[in-house]
């Protein structure tokens, strides 16, 4: 069984790699990620990754295709990677002092077979002073991040509480992807002699 990750984001296969999983491929799914009409944010995170996964051909009958979805929620709005510096303060500047919600959507598909899983993480950023935003926005760290943060980089110092899976807000929930891939077949927790 081969897997094939569906994501460019080197986050995602550091994290894989924590669980002894390395995919054999890796090729990012190009699909229009553009929320639709009222949509809301666990759904529309859920339609995506599961278009990536379809939207990846797989070579073989027995490839398994990852794919996995990150936006951030401010109640119904959908806060997807900034375009640039000004939507980024913005971003920023609404979150600043309040909780909101970072969902991972988990698509996996085998053939025909599917599995998915969201994950719902509550996060809390501190209220930023200028000089917190200006640097930050200036670190360019905001560059390709749901909500325009990573909370596994600088923008850690800003969050000082979250209820949920850590792993989920920088990308894919460890716990639910590995329960994901066992139950599909392929083996998780391998060190690098059993590869």
């Amino acid at each position: 069984m081969r897997l094939i990750l569906g994501s460019a984001s080197p986050r995602r296969k550091e994290l894989l790699a924590q669980i002894g999983v390395v995919p054999d491929a890796i090729r990012p799914a190009e699909i229009d990620e553009t929320p639709l009409k009222g949509e809301l944010p666990r759904k529309y995170c859920a339609r995506v990754a599961g278009q990536k996964a379809e939207a990846l051909a797989a070579a073989g009958v027995s490839d398994l295709v990852l794919c996995a979805d990150t936006t951030v929620a401010m109640g119904r709005r959908i806060l997807g990677k900034p375009a640039d510096a000004a939507e980024a303060a913005a971003f920023l500047t609404d979150l600043g002092g309040r909780r909101h919600r970072v969902i991972t959507a988990v698509a996996l598909r085998l053939g025909s077979r599917s599995w998915s899983r969201e994950v719902e993480t509550a996060v809390r950023m501190k209220r930023l002073s200028d000089d917190e935003l200006n640097a930050y926005l200036a670190s360019g760290d905001w560059r390709g991040k749901a909500g325009g943060y990573g909370i596994q980089g600088l923008a850690g110092a800003f969050i000082p509480w979250i209820s949920g899976s850590f792993t989920g807000v920088v990308g894919l929930p460890l716990a639910e992807t590995a329960q994901l891939l066992a139950g599909a077949g392929y083996p998780v927790f391998r060190t690098a002699e059993a590869s």
